[in-house]
């Protein structure tokens, strides 16, 4: 509800969260009610947060020129609410909304430069207030900013002008059923007829008598994850292929996870379509835009379906983390997040362990039912361990809160069982080969040895003895990452696994970005093919990050020597070493790696 603007103001009541709704959130038996609960907390924060932005802003009133002040639109939302309050609910509920107070507030109270002017994002507000009174169907007029000849009205659509500036202002008026926006000279009707006026478009899937209507958001300027953009509009066609991947999804979704489902369409509104990635299925999420992820586009409806579970967990734990905290502010990056390829600080760790808690289930789900499916009983393997080996790193962390370590056990009382469920051998076999190539990999790129160490084996090297040291602790691992990584080895097991995967590896393993020749070898099981390919590779990069992670992963399949040991549990410390004798003629890498894999264990 909108709160009046006097001192008249009623007392609040708080939001909460009873332990037993929290801890059915935690192991993911949420019901439709527990996730509309969080909705009206977060409704009610948006609320507080867009009076407090006007509360401040409009004491500044040389910064909103040439807009009138935030309280003529706070004005107007409260006769919307009078009028119909689930008018101006439904733009509270606005994931946008939420993006675009956060956005706002940082920018007026750090006194930093957005996209638009201050006044353009302040403003914004004035298109919410019209958009509320459209949808309470009464008359008012009020002036909204206009962003390179576009206006925006959220949960609506967006009117293009063509006023030839970037940023100006015009009039959005209603009466008699009819709206109007317009700068004086011209005017575009929010009508099926006006070619100039363009609507949100939806996609509405049934399966099994259920029902998930979402909303194809191409328009608000804050649906992004962290600046605002200018429309950019689906074509029909476009629009057309995203109904029909949602539909197949949601199917999916229905038959494999129910409760999943049910509970899908109080979590997710509106999706913000992104492009098709070849062999992959990017999403985001923020915790401003409760009810809204980016997705990119894919024919694949069990990648679109794993999206869809992945990012409403992203969303329902944001919307918990405005209630509790679940740890203590720590930003420091020192986590290995093996759905990541830099490390994370405790947050974002706790995220993406409850994100892909929910990933394993859809997956083991699709395994349970459908057990010839490569896919399906790799993705599970896959998960299902490195989400548990990310929540045991994590769970006695100093800086978990009391509901932190809470939340993490209850992750924990659904996944440990999981963890012995049977498994085709085959993805068993490629889940290992993946996380032991990502693992390698994160390590070359992101710790860094202690200097005095690769001293001491440098000089035992070059003294041709063994060295009878101490491998020291691992350092906390640094953001700047050592070489490039493009996973390309994850993508062309992905299609092995698919069903007549050797034939689509012959295929289009070579479409795959970044993979090489020895990659695909790998993959295809051709062992040697694939030591000798990377040998090749590092001889012309001995930095070559993805080819010393591959050479490592070859050789642990076709040996257990010391250099493969090495090269698989300290690879860091083998190319650091190597980096100091490369002037050595007998220094190859292979050779180090065995020294060292000798000398230590």
């Amino acid at each position: 509800m909108v709160l009046p603007a006097d001192d008249s103001t009623p007392a609040l009541s708080p939001h909460r969260l009873s332990w037993s709704d929290f801890d059915a959130l935690a192991r993911g038996r949420s019901e439709p009610a527990l996730v509309r609960h969080l909705r009206d907390a977060e409704r009610s924060r948006r609320l507080l947060l867009m009076r407090a932005l006007i509360d401040e802003t409009t004491k500044s009133a040389d910064l909103l020129d040439p807009l009138p002040s935030p309280e003529s639109a706070w004005e107007l939302l409260a006769r919307a609410q009078h009028a119909d309050p689930a008018a101006v609910e439904r733009i509270l509920d606005h994931p946008y909304t939420g993006t675009w107070v956060g956005y706002t507030t940082r920018l007026y109270r750090q006194d930093v430069s957005g996209v638009c002017p201050l006044w353009v994002h302040v403003g914004h507000v004035h298109c919410l207030a019209a958009a509320a009174a459209i949808r309470a169907g009464i008359r008012f007029e009020i002036q909204v900013p206009v962003w390179s000849g576009t206006v925006s009205l959220p949960t609506l659509g967006v009117a293009e002008l063509g006023t030839g500036r970037q940023f100006s202002v015009a009039v959005a008026r209603g009466h008699d059923g009819v709206v109007e926006l317009g700068d004086g000279n011209s005017w575009v009707r929010t009508a099926d007829d006006d070619r100039r006026w363009h609507p949100l478009r939806s996609a509405v899937s049934w399966a099994q008598d259920r029902c998930f209507p979402v909303r194809l958001d191409d328009a608000d300027p804050y649906r992004g994850l962290y600046e605002p953009q200018l429309p950019h509009r689906l074509t029909a066609l476009e629009v057309e292929s995203w109904r029909t991947a949602l539909e197949q999804a949601w199917t999916l979704l229905v038959t494999h996870v129910p409760a999943v489902a049910e509970t899908l369409p109080e979590s997710l509104e509106s999706i913000v379509p992104a492009p098709a990635v070849p062999f992959r299925l990017p999403s985001a999420s923020t915790g401003e835009a409760f009810g809204s992820a980016i997705i990119s586009y894919s024919e694949d409806p069990a990648a679109l379906a794993e999206a869809l579970v992945h990012e409403v967990h992203h969303i329902r734990l944001g919307g918990l983390q405005h209630l509790t905290h679940l740890h203590e502010d720590d930003a420091r990056e020192r986590f290995y997040a093996p759905w990541r390829d830099d490390p994370r600080p405790i947050g974002g760790v706790i995220h993406g362990i409850y994100a892909f808690f929910g990933v394993t289930a859809f997956w083991r789900a699709l395994a349970r039912d459908e057990p010839e499916n490569p896919r399906a009983c790799f993705e599970f393997a896959l998960w299902r361990t490195q989400t548990w080996r990310t929540l045991q790193a994590v769970s006695g962390d100093d800086v978990l809160t009391t509901a932190g370590r809470r939340f993490l056990r209850g992750i924990a009382a659904e996944l440990a069982p999981w963890q012995d469920d049977p498994i085709a051998a085959e993805a068993r076999k490629w889940a290992n080969h993946a996380m032991a190539d990502h693992y390698v990999g994160w390590r070359l790129r992101h710790l860094r040895p202690a200097p005095e160490t690769v001293a001491e084996l440098v000089g035992a090297w070059r003294a041709g003895r063994r060295w009878t040291g101490h491998i020291p602790a691992d350092r906390q691992p640094t953001p700047v990452p050592d070489g490039t990584w493009p996973d390309a080895r994850l993508d062309l097991i992905r299609l092995r696994m698919r069903e007549n995967g050797a034939s689509t590896l012959s295929s289009d393993g070579s479409a795959v970005p970044g993979a090489t020749p020895a990659d695909i070898a790998f993959v295809g099981g051709r062992l040697q093919e694939a030591i000798d390919g990377y040998r090749a590779e590092l001889v012309a990069d001995p930095d070559n990050s993805a080819a010393l992670a591959g050479l490592a992963v070859a050789l642990s399949s076709w040996t257990t020597g010391p250099a493969s040991r090495a090269l698989m549990h300290h690879p860091e410390l083998v190319r650091a070493v190597h980096r100091e004798l490369r002037s050595d003629s007998d220094a190859s890498l292979e050779a180090v790696a065995g020294w060292l894999g000798r000398s230590v264990h």
